[in-house]
């Protein structure tokens, strides 16, 4: 853990900051319960909240905990025991595995609960803006030492590695990256292929007797298909930005290209076995689709 003078001096944290903290510990202890209640009902809303307390005894043991945490927040006395007792908090999350977002996200509720409580007992601005920066200053200190065991088991992890194995894991991230790269070139090709169909089935429309119905059709597919194609390079772009990759993309691009093969085969009575296998891959693949869809919003 890095050491607490350091932290405390690079948040510029005073002595009278302690204690104005101090000074609002019986009013916020008051408070606990309350903050309780609603500390739960927002991180509910998280959706996985129920994979780390899985019953009432955990939940019950982390409600006392975390009504021990907010009271012990305002204790006035920010020593090495304080922030070893955080950090030990922090190396549980690591240990169970608790994403630092949920961690960022609560620290949010906290935040804006005490501020709250600060505007609605008002007495002076010069006391109003003191008071916030003292809980500003606690409250960023407590999330800093907290995400820092995950910070440090990162690095620990790294750390443990030999130099052997450093150099594959480094060079099988340059590969990958060389990897995406040539992906959103291949990707940009099929969106000029997918272009060329496009122009070749309006040529087909007005210069052959195809049909005026399969020609719509046809065009429409193909209309389908390149803006399947424009969607996953848009995805692409994204995941070299830094962001998840999409797997629903490539699934959407494999159902337009079917689609369009129904829109074809639709006006052909020889074609009736090939559409029913082709209907039910869509079926599948929309399935897929929505699965995956599913993933994403939990």
């Amino acid at each position: 853990m890095q050491d607490y003078h350091n932290l405390k001096e690079h948040y510029k944290f005073t002595d009278e900051e302690a204690m104005i903290l101090k000074e609002l510990q019986p009013r916020m202890n008051k408070l606990a319960d309350v903050f309780i209640d609603e500390f739960y009902d927002y991180i509910w809303g998280f959706g996985k909240t129920a994979q780390f307390l899985k019953n009432k005894e955990i939940i019950s043991y982390h409600r006392k905990k975390i009504g021990e945490w907010f009271i012990n927040l305002f204790c006035g006395k920010y020593d090495l025991s304080y922030f070893t007792y955080l950090y030990k908090i922090g190396e549980i999350h690591v240990k169970i595995g608790l994403p630092t977002h949920y961690v960022n996200s609560a620290f949010t509720f906290v935040r804006t609960f005490i501020l709250k409580s600060i505007e609605e007992n008002f007495v002076n601005k010069e006391q109003h803006i003191k008071e916030i920066r003292a809980v500003e200053k606690i409250v960023d200190m407590n999330l800093d030492t907290l995400t820092s065991s995950y910070r440090e088991e990162e690095l620990s992890r790294y750390l443990s590695l030999s130099k052997v194995e450093k150099n594959i894991l480094a060079g099988l991230k340059k590969f990958n990256s060389y990897i995406n790269y040539f992906l959103a070139g291949a990707l940009a090709l099929v969106a000029f292929f997918a272009i060329g169909l496009f122009v070749y089935d309006i040529y087909l429309l007005f210069f052959s007797d195809i049909g005026i119905e399969k020609g719509i059709l046809t065009v429409l597919g193909s209309l389908l298909v390149l803006w399947a194609a424009i969607e996953l390079i848009n995805e692409e772009i994204n995941h070299l930005q830094g962001k998840g990759f999409a797997i629903g993309a490539f699934i959407m691009l494999a159902m337009a290209a079917l689609i369009r093969k129904v829109l074809i085969y639709s006006l052909s009575s020889e074609k009736s076995e090939e559409l029913l296998i082709i209907g039910a891959v869509i079926v599948g693949l929309s399935i897929s689709y929505w699965l995956v869809g599913m993933k994403k919003k939990t």
